[in-house]
């Protein structure tokens, strides 16, 4: 199998490690010298340089499938040159574009040309939450749940990000939480959402308050603080447990008639530890086609949007 990896920054060397393990025959695209030679250094595999469209200008075989690890602001574009140079099975790391009209148009492409393009969500692959649903699945569904997106905004404006970016946070990197809150709890049909203050690097809002319904009947609630101490969880209720998930990679239970909190040892979790968690089974997901169901579709990503949009307060 033939893969092309775009770009070689720090998840790219986590996509690679991977991809080794799998034994594909890669071939990894970067634009930056500094990347790709940090790449190169820790990864024993070359990298070509000049960028995507640089080399697509040599007529290259294409290969089986592409994955694409790039910054935000240059995911829609770059999944728009492996379309339109007749790739049709991508993977593009969250949340395949800046602003929602960048990932609505990657849809838009993506099924114009019948290409499968797929986010890269790897939380969902995380050991702790397949043990999760089938836990959910054996005590008769979710009942109710929570989650918290608080992000700590003290760092975050210390970062060098591209225009945009980080206006854009709540869909660029607290979709993480989001995401898999609705992947466990069902996908939301009515929402009522709050924001409240502002940041320097986040003007829309700092401060996160909403609740809802699922299309299943149960009921969520969600709060971030961008401007006080907190962290990433989701917790869920059925009958008889509250899974919880803080931090995100471990899944604690606390069962009816106690409130000790105990966690949970899951067979099979080592590869959260060999690699980053849940990417290899992502990925060897995305490149098989086994157990694809845990994958984020575009089609569904689209779909969430109006959800994500809400919550943040975007425009």
């Amino acid at each position: 199998m033939k893969t092309w990896l775009i770009g070689s920054g720090g998840m790219a060397q986590d996509y690679a490690k991977v991809l080794r393990e799998l034994d594909v025959e890669l071939t990894t695209i970067g634009r930056g010298e500094d990347s790709a030679a940090r790449f190169e250094a820790a990864m024993g595999f070359a990298v070509q340089r000049g960028g995507l469209e640089g080399y697509l200008q040599n007529n290259p075989e294409l290969p089986d499938n592409a994955i694409v690890s790039v910054g935000v602001e240059a995911l829609a574009p770059t999944v728009a040159i492996l379309l339109d140079a007749g790739i049709r099975r991508i993977l593009v790391e969250k949340p395949a574009g800046l602003y929602p009209k960048d990932i609505l148009g990657v849809e838009e492409h993506a099924r114009s040309v019948g290409a499968d393009v797929f986010v890269a969500y790897n939380r969902r692959f995380y050991s702790a939450v397949r043990e999760a649903k089938k836990m959910i699945a054996a005590d008769g569904g979710v009942q109710s749940f929570n989650f918290e997106f608080t992000e700590w905004g003290h760092e975050i404006e210390t970062l060098t990000k591209a225009p945009g970016v980080k206006e854009q946070w709540v869909l660029g990197n607290s979709s993480h939480v989001i995401d898999l809150a609705f992947y466990l709890g069902g996908v939301p049909e009515e929402l009522c959402a709050f924001q409240a203050g502002s940041l320097s690097w986040h003007p829309n809002a700092a401060v996160f308050s909403g609740a809802g319904r699922t299309a299943a009947g149960a009921l969520f609630s969600y709060q971030a603080n961008w401007g006080a101490p907190g962290r990433w969880g989701v917790e869920i209720c059925t009958s008889n447990y509250r899974l919880i998930f803080r931090p995100m990679e471990a899944l604690q239970l606390m069962k009816k008639g106690s409130v000790a909190i105990e966690t949970v040892n899951i067979e099979g979790a080592d590869l959260d530890k060999r690699f980053k968690p849940g990417l290899f089974l992502q990925t060897e997901s995305f490149l098989l086609g086994q157990d694809a169901s845990g994958l984020c579709g575009i089609s569904e990503h689209a779909q969430m949007l109006p959800i994500y949009t809400s919550i943040a307060g975007y425009k």
